[in-house]
């Protein structure tokens, strides 16, 4: 069977400094020389890159999507709505591109770009969030917020260090949230300071998981619950536990499951990969294993 040589490619021009977009003439002659026909969107609103698979990836051997964790995350959605198998790659132009730094992929675009097409596809999974999907974290509480409400060009000057500062704007505000989640048949319910339920080894660049803690093919969650602190010694613990990456300990739920339902308020916002997402009183989060096909030349375990 002849290999389908269209090439679905994906720009967003407003992620990062909007470097990417210069560089776009040489990655499209760079997908041609090694045979691909690119056909080639830019998005303008949020949601494009969804649509955009939706509607031509049938027509493509590959998909490639130019631009941040949020780009990514619109592409894996619009593959995994569509139910297709097509191999996806990912040139990572955001401001701090946490999953791309995961997944070892280069930081310089035309090297990601060759990463690509000298890539062969590996099987990641993603999680499935009511109607959406998600590449690497679905999280909530404290500093979650700032993932989505800092500005473009603040991000752009002070990548992670711009999601600390934004987030600490919150600090004098910031009140728990009642959570109860249940898996594994356990069900763990306090006032949650923060809570992650992740497929990486770095949350928004300020939690990080050792490598050997984290698969991201083998069908299980990592999922972090950080109880409200109420004395300085829990606080304490807490922050021992976050700068030594310990997570096991009394202020810290740390799970590993496949799948959890949550029950909150539904005035509870979450963060799916950086993007925003309206909360609900109960949600059924699930692993989607080998869900992904991504092409890279990088060992990811």
């Amino acid at each position: 069977m002849e290999e389908n040589s269209t090439l679905l490619l994906i720009l967003n021009p407003a992620a990062g400094t909007r470097y990417a977009r210069r560089l776009l003439p040489e990655i499209i002659a760079m997908f041609t020389n090694y045979g691909h026909a690119c056909l080639t969107f830019v998005t303008e609103q949020r949601g494009d890159a969804t649509r955009f698979v939706e509607q031509y990836g049938d027509r493509a051997g590959k998909i490639v999507c130019i631009g941040g964790d949020g780009t990514f995350n619109e592409t894996i959605t619009g593959l995994l709505r569509a139910g297709l198998r097509v191999p996806v790659g990912y040139i990572p132009a955001g401001s701090t591109n946490d999953f791309a730094n995961s997944l070892h992929l280069p930081s310089d675009i035309l090297e990601a770009a060759r990463n690509i097409v000298e890539g062969e596809p590996v099987t990641l999974d993603a999680g499935r969030f009511r109607e959406r999907y998600f590449a690497y974290v679905a999280s909530f509480g404290a500093f979650t917020r700032a993932s989505y409400e800092t500005p473009q060009n603040v991000k752009n000057a002070l990548g992670h260090l711009a999601y600390i500062l934004e987030g600490m704007k919150d600090l004098p505000t910031i009140r728990p949230e009642r959570v109860k989640l249940v898996a594994n048949g356990e069900v763990f319910e306090d006032d949650y300071l923060f809570g992650a339920v992740s497929n990486s080894t770095s949350l928004g660049g300020i939690l990080t998981l050792p490598q050997e803690t984290v698969d991201m093919n083998d069908g299980m969650f990592e999922i972090m619950l950080v109880h409200m602190p109420k004395t300085a010694a829990e606080l304490n613990e807490i922050l021992t536990a976050v700068t030594s990456k310990q997570y096991r300990c009394g202020m810290i739920d740390f799970i590993r499951t496949s799948r959890a339902e949550v029950f909150a308020s539904s005035a509870m916002d979450w963060s799916l990969d950086g993007e925003r997402e309206k909360g609900c009183e109960h949600i059924v989060i699930e692993n989607v294993r080998d869900a992904l096909r991504l092409l890279t030349k990088e060992r990811l375990t």
